[in-house]
């Protein structure tokens, strides 16, 4: 029987030290003596330029139409050919309101229009959409841009005094026209007219079809939850406390984390410029997507699931767990994935806009009275269904910061590393982790590659990245670490800190995993190619 490993502290303050943490603002050395290790329980410690459409003002920035493939489809390849643009970050915050915006839309099909719901203390202000991938390095390139546009500062946000549910009721700003923008994941910069500040927009293009490419699935709902703006989020209010957070949360406000970006940066953009750079047939979809839509994922190639992505709809597992069964591969890059079970509603602006998670309050929660599952953790009763038989590791908690250690050298992800067992990786492990337990549902045959001590308050334990495969041929990997894509950006020595001391050791290392194993998911099901051969006995005796 696992035991959940719980501590007395709140989660409302754990979570803002888990972002701090988990994101690089600070780095993480002497982790261990941060107090705190536990499993995410609600009550416990862990919170976790070229072608376009008409602007908003009918004008565009010229250039050619979206690159299509030879089969048909979008190309990948001649897409990222295209020139780039690397002036595309924020470089002027400005002050906290300056300006600020979300899209009334979370994604939209190619040509779909979409509001922008913008206040800003300036008189003007224009929009840049940057699709986001590789371009030489560049990371960016501008689609469209507007003209100036009349700016106004919008009413004050509201809170919900039953869920705590923050909303901007701020009137449609502009409506923007996306023919001619091609799939992917955006980036809309705000400028405020005279450099009084910027602000980002995120707003992904999906594929209407993902028959035969690698779906890159946007974390929304995980964006969203960790989502502080006016004061709350899933996992605290301004109090601090884990008892005011919201109980559910919506789309219908900006984004306060790394200037209106949400979690993308740090937890997708890496992954999504080395997969753009390889060349592979790519779609593009978020959560929502794969949870409304239950044919969307039918003859993916792959399926991946990126840094951090810990909120899902049953609908959604549902949606992926039978993509799998049916061929299609699994890659879930990070740590404490599929770990809350959400639902998903309306809000004033459209279709699942707010996700609901009520935690250890489910059975407050009207929904669940209703008949809906809890809206706790996927492994807590009522209901318990544990992420393990899905990503055959599970969450084992947080914080940590340790070496990652290879056990499984000869392994296929593996070549071209140069790696030996016993090879070590400092700070690849962190600041959330998982790892094979087989007193959860755990598929087999499973394949350990790496086994990483850990010492989380006090306790011994063991980071795994790991890998099955299931009869349809699809293969699963699960790298059991939430720096996994962080550390794809590593350079030099990790001696300044940034991205918690990760060296070019471990940017090279996860660079070439992450290439042989985009390539090889690309191709079909792995397992037919590369079936599991199961060590878990060897690995933990």
């Amino acid at each position: 029987m696992h035991q959940d490993h719980r501590t007395g502290h709140g989660e409302g303050a754990a979570r803002r030290r888990f972002l701090t943490l988990a994101t690089g603002a600070a780095t993480a050395a002497g982790l261990g003596a941060v107090a705190g290790c536990g499993t995410g329980d609600a009550d416990g410690a862990k919170a976790p330029g070229a072608g376009g459409g008409p602007a908003a003002d009918g004008s565009a920035v010229p250039g050619g139409a979206t690159a299509a493939a030879p089969g048909g489809g979008f190309d990948v390849r001649a897409e990222n050919a295209r020139p780039g643009n690397a002036d595309w970050h924020v470089t002027k915050a400005g002050p906290a309101r300056a300006i600020e915006g979300f899209a009334d839309k979370v994604s939209v099909l190619p040509g779909e229009p979409f509001g922008l719901h913008v206040s800003t203390t300036a008189p003007r202000f224009t929009v840049s959409a940057y699709r986001m991938g590789w371009y030489g390095g560049a990371r960016a390139r501008l689609v469209w841009r507007s003209e100036a546009l009349p700016g106004a500062r919008q009413p004050e946000h509201t809170v919900d005094p039953a869920t705590r549910t923050v909303r901007a009721r701020w009137p449609r700003t502009a409506t923007v026209d996306t023919r001619g923008w091609p799939e992917g994941c955006y980036l809309l910069r705000l400028d405020a007219q005279g450099g009084e500040g910027q602000r980002f927009v995120p707003v992904t293009v999906r594929s209407a079809a993902t028959a035969g490419r690698t779906v890159v699935v946007n974390a929304v709902a995980t964006w969203q939850a960790y989502n502080r703006w006016g004061g709350y989020s899933s996992y605290d209010g301004p109090s601090g406390g884990f008892a005011s957070r919201s109980l559910a949360v919506t789309f219908d406000r900006p984004y306060d984390y790394d200037d209106g970006a949400g979690l993308f940066l740090v937890y997708e953009a890496p992954l999504l410029a080395l997969a753009e750079r390889l060349g592979i047939p790519l779609a593009y979809a978020t959560t929502s997507d794969v949870a409304r839509e239950k044919r969307l994922l039918n003859g993916a190639a792959a399926v991946l699931s990126l840094g951090h992505d810990e909120y899902w709809s049953p609908e959604q597992r549902a949606h992926v767990t039978a993509a799998r069964d049916a061929g299609t591969n699994l890659a879930f890059l990070g740590a404490n994935c599929c770990f809350r079970r959400i639902r998903l509603e309306p809000s004033e602006l459209g279709p699942e806009r707010t996700v609901v998670c009520y935690k250890s309050s489910y059975d407050r929660d009207p929904g669940h009275e209703r008949g809906h599952p809890a809206t706790t953790d996927f492994r807590s009763a009522p209901g318990a269904d544990p992420e393990s038989s899905l990503l055959g590791v599970i969450y084992d908690g947080y914080p940590v910061d340790a070496p990652y250690v290879v056990t499984h050298p000869g392994h296929w992800l593996f070549e071209g590393t140069g790696v030996q067992a016993g090879d070590r990786f400092a700070h690849l492990v962190g600041v959330e982790y998982d790892k094979v337990d087989t007193g959860f549902p755990t598929p087999r045959p499973i394949e350990i590659l790496a086994h990483s001590p850990v010492v989380c308050e006090g306790r011994p334990s063991h980071q795994d990245t790991a890998y099955y495969t299931v009869p349809s041929g699809a293969g699963v990997f699960a790298t059991g670490t939430m720096r996994w894509v962080e550390a794809l950006d590593a350079t030099g020595d990790g001696s300044s800190g940034a991205d918690h001391g990760l060296d070019a050791r471990a940017g090279a290392l996860t660079t070439r995993v992450t290439e042989n194993l985009l390539r090889a998911f690309a191709a079909g099901p792995a397992g037919r190619t590369h079936p599991a051969r199961d060590n878990v006995k060897e690995v933990y005796g």
